[in-house]
């Protein structure tokens, strides 16, 4: 039977790029999220996944329905962007709670099955954990804890669970009308798709990445390795 694998925001965006990407490879996927997909892209669960007793039962209809879970992708995360004088408390616990929460309550309820199919997890972070603009307090705070989580779940669950992080840099998930200046800003020559990043994660939850763990992989057409001066 083929390998099941939760991705968590993938009603669009990048995680919708994943699990595209994982149901073509064969993979069986369950997708979380609060919005409804627009497309068919596996078994869809509308689930805050901020929330402890949801994913709790996330993980348990996984188990029931689906019998067993291979990979852990956690991708689900929004951004409040506001200066820091004007974010609130509940705005920033919000922000935590979707981007980093969310990873440690989906990991400690999946351990079971992950442990059980000798399954890997990987989390999706961004270069904002590295770089800032102005007005990103609690979106990088969450991204910068995600990795370090990560690294942590690895020493923690290996050998057992594998556990990854990807951070994109600027993905393009709305179609925008990019300018010719837009793409030769990147190293590697345009702006990053979701295929980028879903492709990185289709091998990190593969066999052939299987003395891979406890890594950062940044997907971001090489714009943190660039140095930029004033003119």
């Amino acid at each position: 039977m083929s390998k099941v694998a939760l991705v968590t925001g993938a009603a669009h965006g990048i995680g919708a790029g994943i699990a595209s990407r994982l149901l073509r490879d064969g993979w069986r996927v369950v997708i979380a999220d609060r919005d409804q997909p627009a497309a068919s892209s596996g078994r869809f669960v509308r689930a805050d996944v901020a929330d402890e007793a949801a994913t709790r039962d996330l993980v348990a209809g996984i188990a029931s329905n689906e019998g067993q879970l291979d990979a852990l992708v956690c991708n689900a995360g929004f951004m409040i962007r506001k200066p820091l004088a004007d974010l609130t408390l509940g705005e920033w616990n919000r922000v935590l709670a979707t981007n980093l929460t969310s990873t440690f309550l989906l990991a400690r309820a999946a351990e079971p099955l992950l442990r059980a199919s000798k399954g890997a997890i990987v989390t999706i972070a961004s270069t904002r954990a590295h770089m800032s603009e102005p007005d990103t307090a609690s979106y990088s705070a969450s991204k910068g804890g995600l990795v370090a989580l990560t690294h942590s779940l690895a020493i923690s669950l290996g050998p057992d669970i594998r556990a990854n992080c990807v951070s994109p840099g600027w993905i393009d998930v709305r179609g925008e009308k990019l300018s010719p200046e837009d793409h030769a800003q990147h190293p590697a020559g345009r702006v990053g798709e979701p295929e980028d990043v879903a492709g990185m994660v289709a091998w990190l939850i593969g066999p052939e990445s299987r003395f891979v763990t406890g890594a950062e992989f940044v997907v971001d057409g090489g714009m943190t390795r660039k140095m930029i001066y004033a003119a």
